[in-house]
């Protein structure tokens, strides 16, 4: 399907709000693209369900259902939807965030801090700090303050060359080349390449690409497509090898990892 764009305008109310924590919810449908734009605030996106993929300079976050980004001021970035997305959003001003993330990072949501979330994004923008709507506020900054950070961000490169083979390899999840291939291609030796990868990386190329692979199976799994056919569309040879290396990664099965963390409140 075609591309869905939200004008970032939406946000501006919130954003512009006195209080520093404001909630906002909004859904989305599949394909639903909100350009690039950043905030003067932190920000938490939360996909009660469907996923979200953040792009920004540093990299891709993929936010499963039920998981949470916390995004940084002032970083433009792009929210893709995949699948029919829940979003509900957290701004916090910069002063009410000590021992928060000082990076962007996908957390884990506990069940408290899901529920203190819904709540907050039908709180008013103006409420008393004192009252029962100010405490929920504080009790859920102490809570994202206790949230595990979880291994769902793919680092681009910014050496040019590097990059647009990430980029490929995204597109193409199923291009099996291997490092000698793409050092031939990029004119140098593989050991410049892996060299190279890894500096402007953090990981090795074989870790990138697996990774790449894993995170773009997400976006098919939430979209409800068959395992198998993700499976193959994202480079691995049956379903039983993607469904190993899957296990691997996040401890649980493809069909496990979305059955544990479905949506139980349509009204959220």
């Amino acid at each position: 399907m075609g591309q869905l764009v939200l004008d970032p305008l939406i946000h501006i109310p919130v954003e512009l709000a006195k209080m520093p924590i404001s909630g906002l919810a909004a859904d989305y449908p599949d394909g639903h693209l909100i350009q690039e734009h950043q905030h003067v605030r932190a920000q938490f996106l939360y996909a009660v369900q469907g996923v979200m993929v953040i792009d920004a300079q540093e990299g891709r976050w993929v936010v499963p259902p039920s998981r949470g980004v916390w995004l940084q001021p002032g970083r433009p970035h792009t929210v893709r939807m995949r699948g029919q997305v829940k979003m509900r959003t957290i701004f916090v001003d910069e002063d009410a965030a000590p021992g928060l993330p000082a990076r962007n990072c996908v957390l884990d949501v506990s069940p408290l801090l899901r529920e203190l979330i819904l709540e907050a994004s039908r709180i008013p923008l103006v409420y008393a700090q004192d009252s029962r709507d100010g405490r929920l506020m504080r009790l859920l900054l102490d809570e994202l303050r206790e949230l595990p950070v979880l291994p769902f961000h793919l680092p681009w490169p910014e050496e040019p060359r590097l990059l647009l083979v990430c980029r490929h390899l995204e597109a193409s999840p199923d291009d099996d080349r291997d490092a000698d291939a793409w050092a031939k291609q990029l004119a140098m030796s593989v050991k410049t390449f892996h060299r190279l990868f890894r500096r402007h990386t953090g990981i090795s190329f074989g870790q990138w690409r697996q990774f790449a692979r894993l995170l773009g199976s997400l976006e098919g799994l939430a979209a409800g497509e068959p395992v198998v056919q993700v499976a193959l569309q994202h480079g691995y040879a049956s379903q039983s090898a993607y469904a190993a290396v899957f296990r691997r990664h996040f401890g649980v099965t493809p069909r496990e990892f979305y059955r544990s963390k479905e949506s139980v409140d349509e009204a959220a």
